[in-house]
């Protein structure tokens, strides 16, 4: 019996073999890029690339951020629709919720915290107005 010769899966195909999104030319495979939703999701899939390193990011990263981008346009339309005082499913608005933040933690991205530390601290402000209001004081008595 003859061996059948099986192509490998990782060579490149031609540009013309490869799907219009691939080659850049699409932005999906079905539907318009030019709706405001879209818009949006291309605006966010940027913003979350330029979190990261976007010059080495991995194309299954690259699909991980869009994947981010999609939920999180949900998620604004969903609220949209709550702000219309428009009923929404609170559970479906919770899974996808949940899945936007594991996909952003299997990313790397994080919540930076902000350093709420008064500056300058708050005994060092007491100390300021204390000074101050001995000027004041001293000034008054000239």
């Amino acid at each position: 019996m003859e061996k059948v010769k099986r192509r490998s899966a990782f060579i490149p195909a031609t540009v013309r073999q490869r799907s219009g999104v691939t080659n850049g030319k699409r932005m999906f495979v079905d539907g318009s890029g030019k709706s405001a939703w879209a818009r949006r999701w291309r605006d966010l899939k940027i913003l979350y690339a330029n979190d990261l390193d976007p010059n080495s990011l991995s194309e299954f990263q690259l699909g991980l951020i869009a994947t981010a981008a999609t939920l999180r346009c949900e998620l604004e339309r969903l609220e949209g629709q709550l702000s219309l005082g428009e009923k929404v499913d609170i559970d479906t608005y919770s899974k996808i919720a949940g899945h936007y933040r594991r996909i952003a933690e299997s990313l790397g991205l994080q919540k930076n915290l902000r350093d709420v530390t008064p500056v300058p601290s708050v005994d060092q402000y007491l100390e300021h107005v204390a000074a101050q209001r001995e000027t004041r004081q001293q000034e008054a008595a000239e």
